[in-house]
Formats: structure tokens, sequence, C-alpha cells
């Protein structure tokens, strides 16, 4: 990649990576991909080890030689300029995020202190170690399709399974969440930092992730394990919002492509093609935990509970990720049937992850959220 033009990163200059988030589930995924396919770099792993980070998640290659965990939060802005120092970061990979749309209409305040004040920290931090001095560095942020607002729920002749439009990498930011705001929030500091001071930047936007190591607050987890402990399985209004859903670790292969390959100060949006209504994915859920366990084929049907919506509950939201194979070659590997397969049998193999994670705390607070609706 050394004859690659200058809009693009030299993959041969970067040594030391700093991923964020690295813990929790995507940047867990993220972080195993480059340890082991670049043995050449230096991996640090930044995470505050907050409720959805879970060390347990990285055990088959916390021993490698080129990688390190640091116990920080990125808000922590003397923390993250002495990092910078000690490891010389030459490119940051941004996972760090508060994520769960429910947790951000009770507490929006923790998502703006951590989604943009400390998208914020660190991009100050990098700027300053890294003093104009452009060549071979990257600042990667990972954003979200929910800043883009809804998609209507249209059906025309010869359009895609729930309608005819999907979000672009030009598409007009519309949050209709704390959650969604706070990230929009960040997006916009990561562009105005490459704009104001010519930073290298990327941004991508991505759907809905799916996978092994996916804390249970999620849809497809919390159902796993709700299924197999007998436990109601709560469906927000009808269950027709749709979701465009990505087999997680497409979407850490997606990561290394524009990491290395990625026009600088460019965005890109990252989706599955694969548009399912909840109800839906609840019942492809239902089906291959019950034939997995050997129950009879919709004998968890009955655990489905619907529940009053969300508040500013998103009808539709669907990815158009030409760009990204078109001008990387990027694509998803698996269809969904293929990958919830995967997804269902890890969970169900690694219960004892499982348990662990869904113990004391969490048991509370899900139990607080359901039992008015």
């Amino acid at each position: 990649m050394g004859s690659v033009c200058s809009n693009y990163l030299n993959n041969f200059s970067m040594k030391n990576i700093l991923i964020t988030g690295g813990a929790g589930f995507i940047g867990s995924h993220v972080v195993r991909l480059f340890v082991n396919k670049y043995p050449e770099y230096r991996i640090i792993n930044l995470d505050a080890l907050t409720y959805a980070g879970n060390l347990a998640n990285l055990k088959d290659i916390e021993d490698k030689t080129n990688y390190t965990f640091v116990k920080a939060d990125i808000c922590d802005f003397d923390k993250m300029c002495s990092l910078m120092q000690e490891y010389d970061i030459d490119g940051v990979i941004h996972l760090a995020a508060e994520s769960h749309v429910d947790r951000s209409i009770k507490d929006p305040f923790t998502f703006a202190r951590t989604n943009v004040m400390g998208t914020l920290s660190l991009l100050q931090a990098a700027r300053q170690h890294w003093n104009g001095n452009w060549e071979g560095k990257r600042f990667y942020h990972i954003s979200t399709d929910e800043v883009y607002g809804a998609l209507e729920l249209d059906k025309p002749e010869g359009s895609a399974p729930y309608g005819s439009e999907f979000f672009l990498e030009t598409t007009k930011y519309n949050p209709h969440s704390p959650y969604s705001a706070s990230k929009a929030g960040s997006d916009h500091f990561v562009r105005a930092y490459h704009d104001t001071y010519g930073m290298p930047t990327l941004v991508t936007n991505c759907s809905n992730n799916y996978g092994p190591y996916q804390f249970p607050e999620k849809l497809i987890p919390l159902f796993i394990n709700n299924i197999r402990h007998g436990k109601p399985l709560p469906v927000y209004g009808k269950g027709e919002n749709v979701r465009d859903w990505l087999y997680v670790v497409d979407h850490a292969r997606a990561i290394d492509v524009i990491f290395h390959q990625g026009k600088t100060g460019d965005t890109y949006n990252i989706g599955g093609f694969n548009e399912w209504k909840n109800i839906d994915i609840v019942k492809v859920v239902i089906k291959t935990v019950d034939r997995l366990l050997g129950n009879p084929e919709g004998t968890s049907e009955k655990l489905i509970t619907y529940v009053t919506d969300r508040a500013g509950h998103d009808l539709r939201y669907a990815i158009d990720s030409t760009k990204l194979k078109n001008e990387l070659g990027w694509e998803p590997s698996l269809q969904f049937e293929e990958g919830i397969e995967k997804t269902v049998r890890w969970y169900l193999d690694n219960q004892e992850w499982m348990d662990n994670i869904t113990s004391g705390v969490y048991e509370k607070y899900y139990e607080d959220m359901y039992k008015n609706r």
C-alpha cells in the first residue's frame, strides 16, 4: 500500500493503535482482529470497564505480546494526553460509548458526558500529541445509523422489503433520542477537527450489530437468555419497527478495511442490506433456540410479551453501504439466518459467560424497567 495516494493511509507507517471501548461488544471483536492480523502493530485497548465492558471477552488474546490493556475513562483529558505520549499513538479507533437508548432516556447526562465530551477529550489529546504532523496518523470514529432519524415504512413496487428510502452518507442528521443526539454531537466534533485543524479523520455509521459477546440488554442476547430461563420476551409496541442487521465480525472486517484504506475526512455507511421487523427477529430467535435446546417448535412463543412502546422509537432504519462496497470492496460475508445460527450456538455454548454477566445489578435494572409495562 506504499504507493497509494496521500488521501489514503500508508498502513506500514502506523504502529501504535489505540482502540477505545475494546472490552465491549464490537470493540472486543475489533481488538481481536487487529491483534491477530497485525502482529507488527502494538494494540492498546482502552476501556473504563463500566457495566458493558468485560475483559473476559478477550481471554484468548490477553497474553499476546502486541496487546496492552489500559483501564481509563476517555473523559479524563489529562490521562488521554499521557497515554498518547506514553505509547506514542499513531492511530485511534474510537468505539467507547454509551449505546443503549433506554438508558439514555433515563440518564441523558451520562450519554452527553461520555459520547460528546469523551470524544472531544480524545480528539484534543490526539491533536496535541500529533501537533500538526499528520503523516501516517488517523482518528477513526465509529458511530450509528440512529443519528439519521427514521425512515418511513412504505413499500412501493420493486423496492426493498420495507421501503424505498435508505440512509446515505449524505442523509441529513435528525436524531430522536438522547443517545442518537449524543452520537450526532460526537460525529460533528470529529468532522470539525478535520475541517478546522486538518486532522485526518474518518466517521462510519453502522446498522444494528449482533453476535458473540454482546451485553444482554440488547434484543438478541436478551431473548436467547430469557428463552433459556423461561422468562418473558418483552417486545415494544407491536414489534413493527424495522432494523438492518449486521453480524459483528463483518463490522470488524469493515472497520479494518476503512481504517487502512478509507479516504481521509470521509464518511462510510456500514450495513447488512438485511432488514427485519423486530417481531420477525424474535420469532427467528425463538425457533432457533427451541430447536437447539431440543424443545418442540413454537414452545417459547408463549413468552412473547408486548410492552408499552419506547419513547421516540424510530420506525425504520436502513443503511445503504453501496459506497463502501464500490470504493473499498467490502460486503457482508454472512446472511442473517447463518449469522443467527452461529450467534445462538455461541450463547448456548457459553452459558457461564452469560450467567456471570446477568447477575446482580443487571437483573434488578430489567426487573424495574419492565415491571410496570
